[in-house]
C-alpha cells in the first residue's frame, strides 16, 4: 500500500473551468486529494467544497472500475493501482500547464524585469547600444544589467540571461540551455611604435620574449595556442601585465608595452586605424563562440524568449573584425 506524497509537491495549475470536460475535473480533483493529503485540504486548495470533491473522485474510480484510494477515519493511502495512476496524472496536468504557458507566452505581451548579466567589454561595445531599441520595442520590460567577466550561477544570483563567450564552437557541458548568438576570432596583435624597439616576430617562438599583456580568464593561462602552417603549435608567453579586463589589456598595448591577444570586437576599429598591427596572420588563435544562456526551456518566459531573438538578430551580421 503507497503512502501519499507529501503536501504541496509539484503544485497544480489553476482549477479547470465548469466547461472541461468531466474526466479532466475529476482528474485534477483526485491529484489534488494525492497532494494535499485529504479531501478538506483538496477541497480548499480547488475551491471547492468537500462533498464536490469527494463525488468526482468517486465517479472517477467508478468510470475506472477500480479503486485508487484506501480511505479510513485517520488517512488515506494510495493502492498500487492508484499510485502509477497518480503519477500519469500529475504528468497530464503538468503537460496541460505548460502548454496553456506556451501558448500564453506567444500572445501576451512581455512585461517585466529582466536581469541579464554580459561580459565587461562586450557589454559596453555591442549590447550598450542596443538596449535603447530593445526598451522601446517592449515598453513592459524593465532592464537590469550586469557587467562582468567573472562567471556567474545564474540560478543562484538570480540571473534571467547571460551572454557567455567561450573559445571553441560550444559550451562547457552544464545544465544551461544556450543558443548561439554570434562567433568571433581571437587576433594577435601590438601597436606600431612597441614593434619599432621590440625584437622582431617571425614565427610563434618568438612570443616567449616578448612582453605580453595577458587576459586573466584565458583557460589555458599563460600557453597560448594556434593554428598555423604547421598544424597545432603552443608558445609560453610571459606576461608583464595581467589583467581581468580586455579594456586594460588593449590600453597597455596601445601605450606601447606589448603584444596581446584579444577578440576581434574589441581591437578591430583600432587594426583597421592602424593603432594596433595583427602579427602572425598566417596563425589562427582560439575562435569564439557567442551564447545566451538561460536555465531551462520550460516555462521560458516572453521577457527572456523576447530578448534572446532580438539578440540573434542584432548578431546576425556583426560588425566586427
Amino acid at each position: 500500500m503507497a503512502a501519499l506524497p507529501s503536501p504541496g509537491h509539484n503544485p497544480l495549475p489553476a482549477p479547470i473551468g465548469t466547461t472541461a470536460m468531466d474526466q479532466l475535473r475529476q482528474i485534477e480533483a483526485f491529484t489534488a486529494v494525492v497532494q494535499n493529503g485529504s479531501f478538506v485540504k483538496a477541497a480548499e486548495r480547488l475551491g471547492l467544497s468537500k462533498a464536490v470533491v469527494s463525488r468526482l473522485v468517486m465517479e472517477l474510480e467508478a468510470q475506472l472500475g477500480t479503486r485508487l484510494l484506501n480511505r479510513t477515519t485517520r488517512r488515506l493511502s494510495l493502492t498500487d493501482t492508484g499510485s502509477d495512476y497518480f503519477e500519469r496524472c500529475r504528468q497530464i496536468l503538468d503537460d496541460l500547464a505548460q502548454a496553456n504557458a506556451a501558448a500564453s507566452a506567444t500572445t501576451a505581451q512581455p512585461a517585466g524585469r529582466l536581469k541579464i548579466n554580459a561580459p565587461l567589454t562586450f557589454g559596453n561595445l555591442h549590447q550598450a547600444p542596443l538596449w535603447g531599441e530593445f526598451l522601446k520595442a517592449y515598453e513592459k520590460i524593465e532592464l537590469d544589467v550586469t557587467l562582468s567577466d567573472r562567471l556567474v550561477d545564474l540560478v543562484e544570483e538570480g540571473f534571467d540571461l547571460a551572454i557567455r563567450i567561450s573559445a571553441g564552437p560550444g559550451l562547457a557541458s552544464s545544465s544551461l540551455v544556450a543558443r548561439p548568438l554570434s562567433s568571433d576570432r581571437t587576433i594577435l596583435c601590438a601597436s606600431p611604435g612597441y614593434l619599432r624597439r621590440a625584437p622582431p616576430i617571425h614565427q610563434l617562438s618568438d612570443l616567449a620574449s616578448h612582453s605580453v599583456m595577458a587576459y586573466a580568464y584565458w583557460s589555458s593561462g599563460d600557453v597560448w595556442t594556434f593554428d598555423g602552417p604547421q598544424g597545432r603549435e603552443s608558445v609560453t608567453v610571459r606576461a608583464r601585465l595581467r589583467a581581468n579586463s580586455g579594456d586594460t589589456c588593449r590600453a597597455a598595448a596601445l601605450a606601447d608595452q606589448g603584444v596581446i591577444l584579444q577578440p576581434g570586437f574589441l581591437v578591430g576599429p583600432d587594426i583597421r586605424a592602424g593603432r594596433l598591427v595583427e602579427l602572425l596572420p598566417s596563425y589562427s588563435g582560439p575562435a569564439l563562440a557567442i551564447h545566451a544562456v538561460y536555465p531551462s526551456r520550460q516555462h521560458l518566459s516572453g521577457k527572456v524568449r523576447a530578448m534572446v531573438d532580438f539578440l540573434a538578430e542584432a548578431f546576425r551580421q556583426p560588425g566586427w573584425a
